[in-house]
């Protein structure tokens, strides 16, 4: 028999009228940036990633499964996009398309490979797939291999937005993030959301009620992997290049360590454990390769000092105070 905890209980009508407040909050904030001063190409890269490592947060966070292969969608979306931006000169609404439904296509071949095991062996299968997504993408002539492809066009979006400017391309990118951010908040708080956590607490007992637990996954899987292209498509825009960075398995590490340092199951978690990753390789790119080395302190003073992360100890405080 389980024990519901504050994490699993089905969240509230106050909870959500909170959550929508501190998501108008954050709307608001990120909408100020470009008045701030605050260059904008780091926020635009941090969105990406928070959207990145919502999506991914959506498989682990709610679903309980662990993929070590995240980079693949990510990678293969900008590659895609990319390509149908520079070579067949599509506008950007379509090649944004165009990437989405290649993460779509590619989550439902590994999802249907991978689905079917648990715990270790579905996160060494994930991983071994992506990794052979990316000697495939070093090898494949499209990509240019190591070279990536570069100088990709940004054009005007529906014919009326030139993604050339700074400012409207932020915009545009805002606009995307927080569109995948409700559509998983909506996923999150549905019906589907609550089986789906029923699944990760106890899934035997999820059986035993009639769910098939593994449609449920694999759907949870399809969800994730194509909302993880669409930040890869984003953020093509805004690199203007898809390289074998976005393929490698440090890429799928770096999404992990954002999920957890911002809060693994919480819906806010994902986007400041992007932001803080972001931030310390921007600003600490003076230190080289200390980089990885003061990463990976923060990381585990994190997650012995912090085990729900940023958000969720936040959050467990405001809980124990009610």
């Amino acid at each position: 028999m389980t024990t519901l905890t504050d994490d699993t209980l089905p969240a509230t009508p106050r909870a959500m009228r909170d959550e929508m407040i501190a998501f108008a909050l954050m709307a608001l904030l990120l909408a100020s940036v470009p008045f701030t001063g605050v260059y904008p190409f780091f926020v635009m890269q941090a969105l990406c990633f928070a959207l990145l490592a919502c999506a991914f947060n959506l498989l682990i966070g709610y679903g309980g499964l662990l993929s070590f292969g995240h980079a693949m969608f990510l990678g293969t979306a900008g590659y895609c996009s990319a390509h149908a931006l520079k070579v067949w000169a599509l506008p950007p609404e379509l090649g944004i398309l165009v990437g989405i439904a290649a993460a779509f296509v590619l989550s439902l071949i590994t999802g249907y490979i991978s689905i079917r095991r648990q715990g270790i062996y579905f996160s060494m299968i994930t991983l071994a797939l992506s990794q052979l997504l990316y000697f495939i993408y070093l090898q494949a002539p499209f990509t240019h291999g190591e070279d990536g492809i570069q100088g990709i066009p940004q054009g005007h979006m529906f014919g009326l937005f030139d993604l050339s400017k700074p400012t409207v391309l932020y915009y545009v990118v805002l606009a995307g993030f927080l569109a995948g951010f409700l559509l998983i908040f909506r996923i999150i708080n549905s019906p589907f959301g609550e089986v789906l956590k029923a699944i990760r607490e106890n899934e035997p007992r999820a059986i035993s009620l009639g769910y098939r637990t593994d449609q449920y996954k694999f759907l949870a899987f399809v969800l994730s992997g194509t909302l993880a292209g669409f930040a890869g498509a984003l953020k093509v825009f805004v690199a203007q290049n898809a390289s074998l960075t976005d393929v490698h398995w440090s890429m799928s590490g770096e999404v992990v360590l954002m999920t957890l340092v911002g809060g693994l199951g919480t819906i806010f978690g994902p986007v400041v454990g992007a932001f803080v990753i972001i931030a310390m390789q921007q600003y600490l790119a003076g230190f080289g390769q200390w980089v990885t080395v003061i990463q990976g302190s923060i990381f585990v003073i994190c997650v012995l000092t912090f085990r729900r992360g940023v958000i969720g100890e936040i959050a467990h405080y405001f809980r124990r105070s009610l």
